[in-house]
């Protein structure tokens, strides 16, 4: 099945920026892809590297453009707050500027400069935990693809009151953008600290379902997606997807 994307966003945006930010591909290659004829948007394919894609709009890659992408280095990263994960704006800092030597855990070269790395699946610059960035357009296809099934767990610190009510509010019931979430796995490990276990990955997701029943995100960490955990990886530390963890992740 081609790899597809819809923009949930509130404004058009240009193509090459949304396949950056959706982990498809570097703007630079989505440029090509683009020249190439390779991608639709609503079924009609486009040349124009300036057109922007409408929301509530999908584009979708042609399968020589999946087989170009498919090839690539997986990068694990334990990303710390402050830190963005894709393509910064002006006077933000990329999660890409962590690769180094220095913080590198384990064997893998060092990626270039020039690599394009997008993130597969996004997280705030305020939040932290486990960040994938690719080059892999299988692996993207399988963590964040339409046909995916992964599973992502998140730690969350939270400020306000906590009751039952609101847990069950938060499992099932909550709607986001005018559409109903899928139910989510949530559950309180300690007082002020709560378990999310989700199956979508809306914009600031977490943060906007808690708000919506009166708490506030304190902290949020990722430590897992799908069968690939954080661990004992400190933040700021990266090191290469093994093969075993990439068969893990496609199935």
């Amino acid at each position: 099945m081609a790899v597809a994307r819809t923009w949930d966003g509130d404004e058009p945006v240009r193509l090459n920026k949304f396949m950056g930010q959706s982990g498809l591909c570097s703007r630079r290659e989505a440029d090509a892809l683009i020249a190439e004829g390779l991608v639709a948007v609503d079924g009609e394919t486009v040349r124009d590297a300036g057109r922007k894609i409408q929301p509530g709009q999908t584009l979708t890659l042609a399968d020589r453009a999946e087989a170009q992408l498919a090839e690539g280095v997986t990068i694990v990263l334990h990303k710390p707050v402050g830190y963005v994960s894709g393509q910064p704006e002006p006077g933000k800092v990329p999660a890409v500027r962590l690769l180094t030597a220095a913080n590198r855990i384990g064997d893998g070269a060092v990626p270039a400069k020039d690599t394009s790395l997008p993130p597969i699946g996004r997280l705030d610059e305020d939040s932290r935990g486990l960040l994938l960035l690719s080059s892999d357009g299988v692996v993207a296809k399988a963590v964040i693809g339409p046909e995916s099934d992964l599973d992502k767990e998140y730690l969350v610190e939270v400020a306000g009151q906590v009751t039952e009510a609101k847990l069950d509010r938060l499992r099932h019931g909550l709607e986001l953008d005018g559409r109903r979430l899928k139910p989510a796995r949530v559950t309180r490990v300690e007082p002020q600290r709560l378990r999310f276990v989700l199956r979508e990955g809306r914009k600031r997701q977490i943060r906007r379902m808690c708000e919506l029943v009166g708490l506030e995100v304190v902290d949020l960490l990722r430590i897992r997606i799908g069968p690939l955990e954080l661990g004992d990886l400190l933040e700021g530390r990266w090191r290469v997807l093994t093969a075993a963890e990439r068969a893990a992740l496609v199935g």
